[in-house]
């Protein structure tokens, strides 16, 4: 008989099954708000307004202190604590609760994975107010990009999970015929066995999209959890372990299968941690050269990272040249620049841009995007709901240092300045920075800026424009690479370059469509294949090495 929560989930399970395979738009949560209630948003800020100047409740082992770190990029004083706990006890305390999971099966541990978002959920608006408070997103981003959409890549990855577990039988009756002798006959069980503990890096920026297909894809194949958040963007992480963490207990499983280890950023724990011979899963957000040092020292664990790179736009032509700008303008805009998708330079030819109205030189292009980026935020009020705030004081010094490159060269197309928001003064927001960079600059453009920070660059020809991208992507990595033809020949050069280089490719975006969506079910985040990460969201391969099956053979003859 089917336990009560597989019940309730299988058709959910089945549902999400059937659009992985399908690829065609599904979401299982709505990105409406009204969807939540009509004063959700509000209900939302006061659960997250009460989080504020306390101390963050969780249940765990070995408390040690607690930890204040994050500042929000709003302006807002946070000053909530969590509990410090020391690692050999929620290493401790993982491994205790494992066997019991295990035994569970992948029918129970997939309807309590899907417990778990339905309840995350239902608290979609609380999580976006403290990822939009420490990841600098705006409001509505915030609620769309931590709430639904983070939603769906967990259940993408669950569903993923559950049916590749499915897809192992439980038992068979081998039987191999022997001539005139009796065959052979052996009973075989096959268990879908857990790696071991996983350690969970959350990044900075955007928390729980990155960490939630991690976090279900190594629960529901059996394996701990134990979440390390970036340090100013602990909360939203903290909500999803302490809801989790209920779930699981409420299902009569021990809650230490999820928990939460803080540091700051005076004392990082990470890389301690990493190397412990009980991690066998490591997955990592974050900035490169960051991410890549567990790729090289966590040798003892299956290590899945996700990291920026040097994506590039390459532009030939486009019949819709203004449409064109105005998705650029979105795309370089949005998130302030902070995300893993979004483009840094920009490749145009000296034998221009072709459109319906005549070629546009390389530097009318620059030009007319500037134009194009300054009407998008001449509108304090709107713009800084598609800027949202900077995440880091890193990030300004890099713009900084950019802007000095610029005025050094005489090369800025439109400068970074600090904008004031109408309801936060003192966040941190600051316009994109698009800068000229000539061929011979590849040592700056072609390096990753974090940020609001795009090259436009001038080559010699469309062929070189893709000789460059190319190199860019391949030595730095990418994970979008956007291209505007409307030529065929050009348009199959492009697939082979994205190809040779291992990056998703999108033609001639001109309209609500931006470089930087990913959409669950349907796109595949990242290849795996190039510097830019390890693993893809969620192919097969994020989930299958995550477990193992372990064979028992008897002798039935």
């Amino acid at each position: 008989m089917a336990h009560p929560l597989f019940e309730k989930h299988q058709s959910l399970l089945q549902r999400a099954v059937e659009a992985v395979r399908r690829r065609t738009y599904w979401s299982a949560y709505s990105e409406n708000p009204k969807t939540y209630g009509e004063n959700a948003i509000e209900e939302g800020r006061q659960a997250f307004m009460a989080y504020l100047d306390a101390a963050f409740y969780l249940d765990q082992p070995g408390v040690m202190g607690r930890v204040i770190a994050e500042p929000s990029p709003y302006g807002l004083n946070l000053d909530i604590s969590f509990p410090r706990c020391a690692p050999d006890a929620l290493i401790a305390a993982a491994k205790g609760a494992m066997p019991t999971w295990v035994r569970a099966g992948p029918d129970l541990r997939a309807a309590v994975c899907a417990e778990i978002l339905e309840r995350l959920n239902a608290r979609t608006m609380e999580i976006a107010h403290a990822v939009m408070h420490t990841t600098g997103q705006s409001l509505m981003m915030a609620f769309q990009t931590g709430g639904p959409h983070a939603q769906d890549r967990g259940l993408e990855a669950l569903a993923q999970a559950w049916s590749e577990m499915k897809n192992v039988p439980e038992t068979v009756v081998w039987e191999k015929p022997q001539g005139a002798h009796p065959p052979l006959v052996v009973e075989k069980r096959y268990t879908v066995a857990p790696r071991g503990i996983a350690l969970l890096l959350a990044c900075a920026t955007s928390p729980t999209w990155n960490a939630y297909p991690a976090l279900f894809a190594s629960l529901a194949t059996g394996n701990a959890v134990i979440v390390k958040p970036h340090p100013s963007a602990i909360l939203p992480m903290a909500i999803t372990v302490a809801l989790a963490r209920q779930t699981l207990k409420d299902a009569g499983f021990d809650a230490n299968l999820v928990s939460l280890l803080v540091d700051d950023s005076g004392t990082p724990m990470a890389k301690d941690l990493a190397v412990n011979p009980d991690i066998r899963l490591v997955d990592c957000a974050g900035r490169t050269e960051y991410a890549e040092w567990f790729e090289d020292n966590a040798r003892q664990a299956k290590v899945f990272t996700h990291k920026a790179g040097v994506n590039c736009v390459v532009v030939e032509s486009t019949d819709d040249y203004k449409g064109m700008l105005r998705n650029l303008a979105v795309t370089l805009s949005l998130h302030s620049g902070q995300t893993s998708m979004a483009p840094q330079v920009i490749l145009v030819s000296s034998e221009g841009i072709t459109t319906p109205e005549g070629t546009h030189d390389a530097h009318q292009f620059g030009r007319d995007l500037a134009l194009a980026i300054g009407t998008l935020v001449e509108d304090s009020a709107r713009a800084v709901e598609v800027l949202g705030a900077i995440q880091g004081a890193a990030t300004v010094a890099c713009i900084d240092a950019m802007r000095e490159f610029g005025n050094e060269s005489g090369q800025i197309l439109r400068d970074s300045s600090p904008l004031q928001h109408p309801h936060w003064p003192d966040a941190r927001v600051h316009t994109p920075l698009l800068l000229r960079a000539e061929i011979s600059d590849h040592h700056v453009f072609m390096e990753e800026r974090f940020g609001p920070i795009s090259f436009v660059v001038e080559t010699a020809t469309n062929s070189e424009s893709l000789a460059v991208a190319e190199r860019a992507m391949r030595e730095k990595g990418g994970v979008t690479f956007a291209v505007y033809s409307t030529n065929p020949v050009m348009q199959q050069l492009a697939e082979e370059t994205a190809m040779r280089a291992a990056v998703a490719l999108s033609f001639n975006l001109t309209g609500g469509l931006s470089l930087t969506q990913s959409a669950a079910f349907s796109d595949y985040f990242g290849t795996g294949a190039n510097p830019a990460a390890t693993a893809s969201l969620v192919d097969a391969a994020f989930v299958t090495n995550r477990f193992y099956v372990l064979e028992t053979r008897r002798d039935a003859g």
